[in-house]
């Protein structure tokens, strides 16, 4: 009797743990398993970082990569490098529970021969970002993650409604970085773009992040250019850009560092994002 009550107790036990055990498919399409909720994450890359404290998980951080800064509470974490090659040393020492990473990163085969779990995730688009919320949502534990996306999704209807009828059809720019590296329609940053009424003028064929021919935007002429200030010196010196509209007529929207990294993240400030590009055009649109 007393060897009954033990294999039935141990059959209970098992099935509470086998209950609490998490199973989910990252975007590699691999299956990953992890026997818990996760208790000690590092984060490479900052719009997973960011995500992780939007589900309210800053405090399982550990560890982030160097561009990790937003909210300011992870900026005191340990760094582990840069996001595609991460210091897998460094890593390791942190003992995580999983590590959260790009598919682009090159650290991923070698952190899991070293038995660390790791979830690949990357967001391109606004359907992307969706998806990652609910994943590390899975991630978490966190029941109510679909509920952070209705909010986001809410705030950019808000900022494209806030905008006149003046501002709809004005071409648009939008510089990603030096390069130059463009902002195509299928990013999630021209689909911002597109849901606020401006025109994209790098045409969907080219991709979501293309690298472009400085003479494709002398051709194209945009109204209005959107910048980093990181990026921005030079601008008019380039051959031919003198006589863009955009630089012509002095229409150029040059975001902070802050708000650039607001901009170029999909993660969970897209709102933020779609209201800074929308007082961009409100303020510079012919």
């Amino acid at each position: 009797m007393r060897q009954w009550f033990t294999a039935i107790c141990a059959a209970l036990l098992c099935g509470a743990c086998a209950a609490q055990a998490l199973q989910l498919t990252d975007d590699r399409g691999v299956s990953v398993t992890l026997p818990r909720a996760p208790q000690r994450i590092v984060s490479v890359l900052p719009s997973l970082t960011e995500t992780v404290c939007e589900l309210g998980a800053c405090s399982r951080l550990v560890g982030v990569d160097r561009y990790s800064n937003y909210p300011a509470s992870v900026r005191n974490l340990p760094k582990v490098g840069g996001g595609i090659d991460p210091n897998v040393e460094a890593i390791v020492a942190l003992k995580p529970d999983v590590v959260l990473m790009a598919m682009s990163s090159r650290a991923i085969e070698r952190l899991e021969s070293l038995g660390i779990n790791v979830v690949a995730l990357e967001p391109k688009t606004a359907k992307d970002i969706q998806r990652v919320l609910d994943k590390i949502g899975q991630v978490l534990g966190v029941a109510d993650a679909r509920r952070i996306w209705r909010v986001i999704d809410a705030g950019v209807t808000a900022a494209a409604q806030s905008l006149p009828p003046r501002v709809r059809a004005t071409t648009v720019y939008f510089e990603v970085n030096r390069g130059p590296y463009a902002a195509g329609q299928g990013s999630f940053i021209g689909e911002l773009l597109t849901r606020l009424g401006a025109q994209n003028i790098i045409t969907p064929d080219l991709g979501p992040f293309p690298k472009i021919n400085p003479e494709y935007v002398v051709r194209a002429n945009p109204d209005v250019i959107m910048i980093g200030d990181r990026n921005v010196e030079g601008l008019a010196q380039r051959p031919g850009w003198g006589g863009i509209r955009a630089i012509r007529e002095k229409r150029l929207c040059v975001f902070t560092p802050d708000q650039a990294d607001v901009l170029v993240r999909p993660g969970p400030r897209m709102a933020e994002a779609a209201r800074l590009m929308a007082q961009c055009l409100l303020d510079k649109a012919p």
